[in-house]
C-alpha cells in the first residue's frame, strides 16, 4: 500500500537473509525513516528496527527499546543500497531478513509542509534549541540517539491531549506504562516540549529530550498540511 502525496507506504516481504537484498518501497523518493518487525518470528530477539536518515551511517535504533543506536555492520540496513525504489536489508540472525520470516515495513519520506523527519543536539537548558519543520506540529516522536549508557523512551506528543503549551501529556512507545508513568517518562513537567508555528522546542533539561550536547532524532506531523490542504 503506497500514498506518494503523504509519503508513505507499507509494504510485507519474506526474509531471504542475503548479505543484501533489497525491497521495494514505491514512495518514488529515497526514504528517511522504515521501521519493519516480523510478523510471525517466536524467538526472544526479534524487535522493531528502525532506520533513520540522521543516525550514523549504517546504524539503527529499536523502536520497543530504551538504547541509543547501535552499531548494525551492514547486517540490519544496508544504508548505502536506499534509493528511490527500494530499501536493502542485510544478513543478521536476529535482523530484519532473516529466512521465510514474514515482516511488515512502514515507509517515510518527507513531504514539505506536511513531515519532517530530522535530528537536533540538546542544550540542556529549559530554553531548549528551537528546532525547525516548515509547519506547526500536531505529532511528535523524539528518541535520545547518541547516548548508549543512559537509556531513554520514544516520546510521543500531539496536539489533542494538550490543545496548548506546553505540551506535557506524552506517551512512551518503547512502554507499556500509561501515560506520564514516572517510571518511564517522569514528572513535574519532565521532557515537556512546546509546538510552535514553524517547529517544536524543548522546555525541559531532561535527557529524554535535551541533555546538553546529546543529539535527537525526531518524526513530526503536521496539524494543517498546507501542500494537501483543501479549500473551504
Amino acid at each position: 500500500k503506497v500514498n506518494q502525496t503523504a509519503g508513505f507506504s507499507i509494504v510485507t516481504y519474506t526474509g531471504q537473509q542475503n548479505a543484501s537484498d533489497t525491497i521495494g518501497h514505491g514512495l518514488g523518493v529515497k526514504p528517511q525513516v522504515v521501521i519493519t518487525k516480523s510478523r510471525n518470528a517466536t524467538y526472544t530477539y526479534t524487535q522493531w528496527y528502525v532506520h533513520h536518515h540522521k543516525l550514523t551511517t549504517n546504524y539503527l535504533l529499536f523502536l520497543n527499546l530504551t538504547a541509543g543506536q547501535t552499531n548494525g555492520i551492514g547486517d540490519y540496513f544496508i544504508d548505502g543500497s536506499f534509493s528511490s525504489t527500494v530499501f536493502a536489508v542485510g544478513d543478521d540472525i536476529y535482523g530484519p531478513n532473516v529466512s521465510n520470516n514474514n515482516y511488515v515495513a512502514y515507509c517515510f519520506s518527507e513531504v514539505s509542509s506536511y513531515s519532517k523527519f530530522g535530528s537536533y543536539v540538546g542544550n540542556g537548558s529549559s530554553d531548549g534549541v528551537f528546532v525547525f519543520t516548515g509547519f506547526k506540529p500536531a505529532w511528535v516522536m523524539i528518541k535520545r540517539s547518541s547516548a548508549t549508557s543512559s537509556a531513554s523512551g520514544w516520546f510521543m506528543y500531539d496536539n489533542k491531549r494538550n490543545t496548548f503549551n506546553q505540551v506535557s501529556n506524552k506517551l512512551d512507545a518503547a512502554s507499556n506504562q500509561e501515560e506520564n508513568d514516572p517510571s518511564t517518562i517522569g514528572t513535574g513537567g519532565a521532557n515537556d516540549i512546546d509546538f510552535l508555528s514553524n517547529g517544536f522546542k524543548p522546555r525541559a533539561t531532561n535527557g529524554g529530550t535535551n541533555a546538553s550536547g546529546n543529539t535527537y532524532i525526531f518524526l513530526a506531523f503536521a496539524e494543517s498540511p498546507f501542500k494537501n490542504a483543501r479549500a473551504r
